[in-house]
């Protein structure tokens, strides 16, 4: 069960990694330095029981805000 949860979680991370890149036009050493900076794949591992009954577009939109703050936090 547990590993089902992993793969999920897993799943989404790249998912909306791959979306992300794509609408930001970079590759995945860009998206890479990225998620060491605001912990993407982190905050989808940590959101993955809201996030995945929602949809892709949802969660993108979801991670670009949490980047933003922490932009701003910076």
């Amino acid at each position: 069960m547990e590993q089902d949860l992993t793969r999920s979680v897993l799943y989404l991370q790249a998912s909306i990694a791959k979306l992300y890149m794509k609408k930001h036009s970079m590759s995945v050493k860009e998206f890479l330095e990225i998620d060491r900076k605001f912990d993407i794949l982190g905050f989808l591992k940590i959101g993955y029981e809201p996030f995945h009954l929602t949809g892709d577009t949802g969660v993108l939109n979801e991670v670009e805000e949490y980047i933003a703050i922490k932009r701003q936090n910076k």
